[in-house]
């Protein structure tokens, strides 16, 4: 199954679930999955709906990482 995540295709897993993919790309990337906003087809996804937010083929996914300063 294929997405556009931050611009750039991507194959994953039928099944995959939002909250899936941000472990995966934390992992690969060392992004604090604690600190990201996921934006769905134009819409964000409420972090209390990642675990159950199935992603489709075509999705077009953009993560935003929050980054604290002073």
């Amino acid at each position: 199954m294929t997405i556009t995540l931050n611009g750039e295709t991507r194959e994953i897993q039928p099944g995959t679930t939002v909250a899936m993919l941000v472990a995966l790309i934390s992992g690969a990337e060392g992004r604090d999955s604690r600190g990201v906003a996921i934006e769905r087809n134009l819409e964000i996804v409420p972090k209390s709906e990642h675990a159950s937010t199935i992603l489709e083929d075509g999705d077009r996914i953009e993560v935003v990482q929050f980054v604290g300063g002073g």
